[in-house]
């Protein structure tokens, strides 16, 4: 779809991508940041780039509608199957559709809370998605975006290190100017195999970079920092 970015890890390595979201911030600190600012029960929430939808039912639990949008369809698919398996009372409250962040298929002011979580909105770039975030969210309601902090913390510090191009500090500007907060906060990866912060670091980065950080990191927790950006609308 235009305007779409590809995501190699989550697009040509799903199953291991859902070991990954398994082992990210298992103490829940990022959902606590969100409900800090904006708590979504009772309301319409938005995840943009769902994925396989791991995150959809969390918010189905506690929200008045749910909404997935996904642009890649072996993604979108697996999303559905995730969603036909809740119990009903969860899964009517669920939808999927197929779609990019810079062309939502959604109506004017349709919801409350938008979530996107390492989907589309890296900075400069991201200036269309950021104009249908304006265009879908309600007066009121807020938007997040969850974001890799390059700045600190042993994963920051292997992402940086894999693109050197990437300037974080100018991507803090970026979202400031057009009036977005931040919020920065130390989590962690924590696996229940080494084999699954393996395969997880391997679809990550490249052969050479993967070989090289688990050469020198040993177990199976990762501490990692996120920045969670939010702007009220």
């Amino acid at each position: 779809m235009p305007g779409v970015v590809p995501s190699p890890n989550v697009w040509n390595a799903p199953d291991v991508y859902e070991l990954e979201n398994l082992a990210v911030d298992r103490g829940g600190r990022i959902e606590d940041a969100v409900r800090a600012v904006h708590d979504w029960a009772g309301r319409d929430v938005l995840d943009v780039g769902c994925g396989t939808g791991f995150h959809l039912p969390r918010f189905a639990l506690r929200a008045r509608s749910v909404t997935g949008v996904e642009p890649h369809p072996p993604l979108l698919r697996r999303a559905l199957q995730r969603v036909r398996a809740l119990e009903p009372a969860v899964r009517d409250r669920v939808r999927v559709l197929h779609g990019a962040a810079a062309a939502l298929p959604l109506p004017d002011a349709s919801v409350d809370v938008v979530h996107a979580r390492w989907a589309y909105f890296f900075g400069p770039g991201c200036e269309p998605g950021l104009a249908e975030l304006e265009r879908v969210v309600r007066r009121g309601g807020t938007a997040f975006v969850v974001d890799n902090d390059a700045t600190t913390s042993t994963f920051g510090r292997w992402f940086a290190r894999s693109l050197p191009g990437y300037d974080p500090l100018a991507v803090d500007r970026f979202f400031a100017r057009r009036g977005w907060d931040a919020q920065r906060l130390l989590v962690a990866w924590e696996f229940e195999t080494r084999a699954d912060l393996e395969a997880v670091v391997r679809i990550e980065f490249t052969p050479q970079q993967a070989a090289a950080i688990l050469a020198e990191h040993e177990g199976t927790s990762v501490d990692y920092a996120v920045v969670v950006r939010s702007r009220r609308f």
